[in-house]
């Protein structure tokens, strides 16, 4: 599967709405967490890990994400990509740098390469 390309539509919807986020832990039993600091950056999806500690440990076992995202017209998406996670270097400094993680812990940042999205419609 290669590399997709974000569209403008899908970088407006992911950072503009909730985005549930599913992660694989190591004996493959799916977990959804709901995301709402969403970034998109050089055709890549930053979320920032704040509160993350399930999530985080199932990454690093199965670097295998799906996200789901809607607004409220119905209209969605479903974006499976393959995510590294960094707390340090240039990724982690954008995370901090977003207004929204002004009073957050700020751990981290999922950094996700989009692969495959699907329209919900």
């Amino acid at each position: 599967m290669c590399k997709m390309e974000i569209s403008e539509d899908i970088k407006r919807m992911v950072e503009n709405n909730v985005v549930a986020l599913t992660s694989v832990n190591k004996n493959n039993t799916p977990r959804n967490i709901a995301v709402a600091y969403v970034k998109v950056k050089d055709n890549k999806i930053v979320i920032t890990a704040n509160y993350m500690n399930t999530t985080l440990k199932n990454i690093r076992n199965n670097p295998n994400v799906s996200m789901v995202v809607w607004d409220n017209n119905g209209k969605g998406y479903r974006i499976d990509g393959i995510t590294d996670y960094f707390d340090s270097g240039e990724w982690y400094e954008f995370v901090k740098s977003m207004k929204e993680n002004k009073n957050e812990p700020c751990k981290g940042a999922l950094v996700v390469d989009v692969r495959e999205v699907k329209n919900l419609n």
